[in-house]
């Protein structure tokens, strides 16, 4: 495995801040301590253009080449989960409820040795522009940061990320061309009835069997109403109504979640929710509304940046270890906004045999950091060489 020397000989300092970070879990936008760690640690390596306080605690920092040329972005999220860890490690969460459960410490550390590397050397004509970005975890703080100007303000050509993948060997990249993961939007529904004895239901509207009715009704949206090839999952995930054995509620509520690839798609499921609900609804006397809160977009690869980004892979981990026709994750990603505005690819990192993505046994495997550094720096020197 072809790590970058220099990064291995600091590989031990990564692991000193990955694990530094691990303790400090911060949420959503406030990541506000995590900034100023990866902002000292940016001055210490002779960064001295870095922008704060975007989207809240976001911060971009430019490293200036060896000749003028284009901008490449690299991007690493911060922050963590509303997780109580279970890992029992000497570096485990001092924050009560939170953890990085999915290796966006990592992600950090890795974006910070590139920075380190990336700034001794400086062996590439244009910019970098290093992007560590809140919010990943459902705020959307990729989403905002597009939206508050960082492409434009920097002129990024093209962006990049990395995602740590357990049960993927270590070292090997996985991506694919296209769609990569999935949109994701969630639904709401507010059935209102009308309540009474559970001995007298004919004198009720009741909410529980129109609940019922619509829930089996949704079902038919995946199995009857689209293409079957189109990859589309719809999860009903919660039900609340009723307080007692012999009352019928007034209300109900449904909730769940809606992933596909496609925003036309997205479209179609909203319209037929609507008509569902609506038919559903006057079928058992009741009313129903529905709200949709609109998530990210599909995360969409863009094909020469990611054949691009593969090769680079390749000098690191070697042809065996890198793949390039991944299966789709139903998961979804705000790096997706970044796609949106700019060509570039997102790719997964194996760090070996662990606990899953979101498990509170989950850590990042420290060993993993240097790869992922190596190809981000190698990634720069490949795209913009000086000569």
């Amino acid at each position: 495995m072809a790590v970058i020397n220099r990064i291995a000989g600091f590989a031990d300092e990564m692991t000193v801040w990955r694990r530094h970070l691990h303790t400090r879990p911060e949420l959503g936008f406030d990541c506000h301590e995590t900034a100023a760690f990866v902002v000292e640690q940016l001055r210490a390596f002779g960064i001295t253009e870095i922008e704060t306080g975007i989207a809240t605690s976001g911060v971009v920092a430019i490293i200036e080449g060896r000749r003028a040329g284009p901008t490449i972005g690299l991007r690493a999220d911060m922050d963590a989960l509303p997780i109580i860890e279970a890992t029992g490690a000497d570096w485990a969460s001092q924050t009560q409820g939170a953890m990085h459960a999915c290796g966006h410490d990592g992600h950090t550390t890795m974006l910070l040795g590139a920075a380190r590397y990336l700034a001794e050397t400086r062996n590439f004509r244009g910019r970098v522009a290093l992007i560590f970005q809140p919010a990943e975890e459902g705020p959307g703080g990729g989403r905002v940061m597009v939206e508050e100007g960082i492409m434009d303000r920097y002129d990024i050509a093209e962006v990049y990320a990395l995602h740590t993948m357990p049960g993927l060997p270590l070292g090997t990249f996985s991506t694919t061309p296209g769609p990569i993961m999935a949109a994701v939007d969630t639904f709401h529904i507010d059935i209102t009835g009308r309540g009474g004895h559970g001995a007298y239901p004919h004198e009720t509207a009741d909410p529980v069997v129109a609940c019922c009715g619509i829930v089996q009704a949704i079902q038919t949206i995946v199995s009857r109403n689209h293409y079957a090839l189109d990859d589309l999952v719809i999860s009903v995930t919660q039900i609340h109504t009723g307080s007692a054995e012999n009352i019928v509620p007034d209300t109900a509520y449904i909730n769940g979640t809606v992933r596909c690839f496609d925003n036309d798609l997205r479209a179609y499921v909203r319209t037929r929710l609507d008509e569902i609900i609506a038919g559903q609804a006057a079928s058992y006397g009741v009313t129903a509304a529905l709200r949709i809160e609109v998530g990210y977009p599909p995360t969409v690869n863009h094909a020469a940046q990611t054949e691009f980004a593969a090769a680079v892979a390749r000098e690191i981990s070697g042809d065996a270890a890198v793949i390039t026709d991944r299966t789709r994750e139903m998961g979804a990603e705000d790096f997706s906004y970044m796609l949106e505005a700019r060509p570039g690819s997102y790719l997964f990192l194996g760090q070996g045999e662990a606990a899953g993505l979101h498990h509170p046994k989950f850590d990042f495997n420290d060993d993993a950091a240097p790869i992922g550094a190596s190809f981000f720096a190698r990634l720069v020197e490949r795209a913009q060489p000086v000569e």
